[in-house]
This record gives C-alpha cells, sequence and structure tokens, in this order.
C-alpha cells in the first residue's frame, strides 16, 4: 500500500494498492519499520516540483506523489551483494509498506540507492546508514532519531552556515516558525556557543510553549515585528516562507540585518508571491548543496563527527521540550496529515508512525 498524495492539492489524500514484482538482480526490499511526520514532510510536499521532492519516490499516477519521510526500514529481500536481509537501516523513505532500492556504493556503514530516477537527486537523501553501523544510533533514541536527524543536521548547518563561514558574524539571529523542530534545533546550536542571542518569532498560540523550551532570548509574535530591536548585527532565518513577514523584518531591522536565509513554509498555503526588499536579499538555504561545500573544506570525517557529537547531545535534550508519541495504522497517518497540513499538531509532540 501507497499513502498518495495529489500534488496540486495536498488534503487530496488515499491509499492506494501496490503490485508486488519479483526482486531483480542487483535489488533489495525494505519493510518500513517507522517513520516520524512533521511540518518538513510538508515542505518536501509544498517543494515537490520545484526542488524535486517527489521525484525520489515516483506514484503510479503523475497527478499524485509519495511523499518522502524519514525512519527506520528492515531489508527483507536482497540480491544485492554486501546488503543482507534482516539488516535495519535509517533513510529516506515513502509512507508505503515497502520499498525497492538498488544499492550502490556499499560499504559497511551504508549504501546508496543508485537507480535511475535518483542519480540526479541529491546524495544525502539517496543514503541508507545501517543501524549496526552507526556511531550514532541509540536504540533508546530511535524516536528522536526519525524526528530530529534531518531537522537537527539542517538547524546545524545554518549555525555552521552563519557563525562559521559567515561574514560578518551576527550577534544576533532572529528565527520565525520558532515552535517547528528544526528551528529549536537552530536555537539550540546558537545557545550552545553563548555568544549569540536567538529570538524568536511565533504566532501568539505558541508563546508560552516557545518560551518554556529556554532555547531563545526572548520571543516575539508576528505582530510585533513593526517594534523588532537586536542586538548588534542580525541575521534572520526564515522558516515561515510568508513573504510579507520578511518584508516587515527586513524594513524593521534596516542596516542592522546582514544576512536573510529562507529555509522552509511551515505557511504552506500562504502567498509566496515575491515583494521587493531592502538589502540584504533573501537567500535560499538548501542543506545538501551546504554540506557537500564543508565536507570539500573539513573532509567529511570531520564534518561528520562534529554533527554526530552535536546530535547525541541534542536527542537527549529534546525530551525536555517535544515528547514522541507513537501512533499506527492507516486511518492514523491519514489524520495525521491533515493534522500536520492545518497546524493541529502541539509543537510539544513528536508523531512517530508504523503501519
Amino acid at each position: 500500500m501507497d499513502y498518495l498524495i495529489k500534488r496540486d492539492n495536498l488534503r487530496d489524500c488515499h491509499w492506494a494498492d501496490a503490485p508486488v514484482t519479483d526482486l531483480a538482480d542487483g535489488m533489495a526490499r525494505l519493510r518500513i519499520d517507522a517513520f516520524a511526520l512533521t511540518a518538513n514532510n510538508v515542505t518536501y510536499a509544498t517543494f515537490g516540483e520545484a526542488m524535486k521532492y517527489w521525484d525520489f519516490f515516483p506514484a503510479s499516477s503523475p497527478e499524485f506523489g509519495r511523499v518522502p519521510v524519514w525512519g527506520f526500514a528492515t531489508i527483507i529481500e536482497s540480491k544485492a551483494a554486501g546488503v543482507d536481509v534482516g539488516s535495519r537501516v535509517y533513510g529516506y523513505l515513502p509512507i508505503s509498506d515497502t520499498v525497492d532500492v538498488q544499492p550502490a556504493r556499499v560499504v559497511k556503514e551504508s549504501f546508496m540507492d543508485g537507480a535511475a530516477h535518483r542519480r540526479d537527486l541529491a546524495p544525502i537523501y539517496s543514503t541508507y546508514i545501517f543501524t549496526a553501523a552507526d556511531p550514532t544510533y541509540d536504540s533508546a533514541f530511535e524516536a528522536q532519531q526519525m524526528l530530529f536527524r534531518p531537522l537537527f543536521t539542517t538547524g546545524w548547518m545554518i549555525d555552521d552556515c552563519l557563525m562559521e563561514t559567515g561574514d560578518p558574524v551576527p550577534e544576533t539571529v532572529v528565527i520565525s516558525s520558532a515552535s517547528s523542530k528544526t528551528a529549536m534545533a537552530l536555537a539550540h546550536c546558537l545557545k550552545a556557543r553563548g555568544v549569540v542571542e536567538a529570538v524568536a518569532l511565533t504566532s501568539p498560540g505558541n508563546v508560552a510553549y516557545v518560551e518554556s523550551t529556554g532555547l531563545y532570548a526572548r520571543t516575539q509574535t508576528y505582530d510585533q515585528v513593526d517594534r523588532m530591536h537586536a542586538r548588534g548585527l542580525t541575521a534572520f532565518v526564515d522558516f515561515l516562507g510568508r513573504p510579507s513577514l520578511t518584508a516587515d523584518v527586513h524594513n524593521a531591522l534596516k542596516d542592522r540585518l546582514v544576512r536573510s536565509l529562507v529555509i522552509g513554509v511551515t505557511d504552506w498555503e500562504g502567498n509566496r508571491a515575491p515583494i521587493s526588499l531592502p538589502d540584504p536579499q533573501p537567500e535560499f538555504f538548501f542543506v545538501p548543496t551546504y554540506a557537500a561545500e564543508r565536507a570539500k573544506e573539513l573532509g567529511a570525517d570531520v564534518l561528520n563527527k562534529r554533527l554526530g557529537t552535536s546530535l547525541a547531545s541534542f536527542y537527549r535534550a529534546s525530551s525536555a521540550f517535544v515528547t514522541p508519541e507513537a501512533r499506527s495504522g492507516r486511518d492514523a497517518i491519514d489524520t495525521a496529515w491533515h493534522d500536520t497540513l492545518e497546524g493541529k499538531v502541539s509543537p510539544a509532540t513528536g508523531l512517530v508512525f508504523s503501519i
């Protein structure tokens, strides 16, 4: 079974039977065990065409797509060398019972899906990590890994971009959609530095929650942006994706604003028509591109070690502000997808599913 979402109407969804064929030579079949569902997956669907997220797991009908999620899977059949039945992996998956992959570049730690339709897509999304050889894997934190590993990676890379490679380095970072999990990951990284203030922008209903996390120096609502103040040179990191808010932030901060990064679209139905802005012009931050550049500069081993150390500490810290909630079944998945679209899932809850 596949969960199909209409590409031009994210509320139009249904489960559909998927044919199971004999496994071809060089292929492996993964049973999807569990995955997380967050606002990040809505971003994948919203940018499905522009960023080719729909292309990772093609659907039988071109009108519909299979939105990617992050989770764990078990290899239940294999005709690929080095990919053994019973092995468990973490990676990019569809909301389906099973998925077939074509393992390539198989090493002890991981393999890549070398299927033709994925060869021109970002490699970071085509890598499957064997849990048995993953230094950051902890069975006690599987839920946190599904919820946060890709989101924390994004937050960590933004922090690195602003504070390690940015010029000039900001003294304040203003973060929209501050209750989102990626925003909190970024705020965690910034707070750990002790030299930069993170300022939260959020809706009135989320103020109490955002303040309770202890991640931000202060919190403001979206309707208070025109009265915003910031200490010293400031960067704006936008997870909301609402151009009118971006304009308000740029106009309020004026020449104190030195960077403006666009990351996601938690306001997925908002008007995203471009608005003329004073400099600096917004930059779209794409993690795979930045990560590849940093790996060349630092070496992949150094980069992964730094990220892994921070990731492990965040898994433990996240329990103070996000509680994983396990759900199962197709109806529960469908309900959660629509609740996530409508913004009805509490930011204090992390939804983890099994089919």
